[in-house]
């Protein structure tokens, strides 16, 4: 089995920062050339190419807004110019617009969901027609194609006040699932990754001080906060083919924050 993904190409969406900037430069340095898809900030996109180049690969920056059907479109179309064809696609872009369900206006929900939601089915819709196009190709990879989607422990762990964000990550838990169970057939693997508390832009105020750090950890079982390498790391394994046979799966790099640690003392 390939312990690497050497000579495939990725689509990493949201790659310009955090987990998405960790993922498509480790996909890199394992072999692939990536696309990095950003919807702003486009010189921290160059920034991540510059990295992926360093490494050796080629990469290429792809502005799209993945709630976006025909931006979706024209991102994969822009890889497929660049690269030929897709073998990878790690569908990572994601916000928060968070506030208490009396106070959420219905943009605020739309929002996250049209993101979080909608973004990753156009991701894996598109990524799914460029597999059943293309096919197996041995000397690639054993499968078609794979797709994995970035959700979060909140798939599974209740989130007061983020009523929008909890309900798009549990809806990309059964989506992943369905749309595994589908195209499994055709030899297209599609899995999840659920990161806990990353350090991450997006939860800085969780770990940015000592005083947040302290109480953060008290929910991490592992004593320690992610890294994005963390999560990079578990996406090149779920792109390569020594996880084959991983077909539907969630894989939860939290630390052991879904074990409820507020239950390890009875409670």
């Amino acid at each position: 089995m390939r312990s690497s993904v050497d000579g495939q190409k990725a689509i990493v969406t949201g790659a310009n920062s955090g987990i998405g900037r960790a993922v498509a430069i480790a996909l890199a340095r394992a072999g692939a050339d990536v696309v990095v898809n950003y919807v702003d900030r486009a010189e921290a996109a160059d920034d991540v190419v510059a990295e992926i180049r360093a490494a050796g690969r080629n990469g290429i920056a792809v502005h799209a807004d993945v709630a976006d059907e025909g931006e979706v479109a024209a991102l994969f179309a822009a890889a497929r110019a660049a690269f030929g064809t897709v073998d990878i696609v790690v569908a990572n872009a994601g916000l928060q617009d968070d506030a208490p369900a009396a106070a959420m206006t219905l943009a605020q929900w739309h929002r996250v969901m049209d993101v979080n939601l909608t973004g990753q089915f156009l991701c894996a819709r598109e990524a799914i027609r460029e597999f059943l196009r293309r096919g197996v190709v041995a000397s690639v990879s054993a499968a078609a194609g794979k797709i994995i989607c970035m959700s979060s422990v909140h798939q599974t762990i209740p989130w007061a006040g983020h009523a929008n964000y909890a309900a798009s990550k549990g809806g990309i838990r059964m989506m992943m699932e369905s749309l595994a169970q589908e195209v499994a057939p055709r030899r297209i693997r599609v899995n999840a990754i659920a990161p806990g508390a990353i350090r991450t832009p997006i939860n800085r105020p969780a770990w940015e001080t000592s005083e947040a750090l302290s109480r953060l950890l008290q929910l991490i079982p592992y004593g320690r906060i992610g890294e994005p390498e963390d999560v990079a790391r578990a996406a090149v394994w779920l792109a390569s083919d020594e996880s084959d046979y991983v077909v539907g799966t969630t894989l939860y790099v939290d630390g052991g924050m879904t074990l409820f640690p507020g239950f390890s003392t009875n409670g």
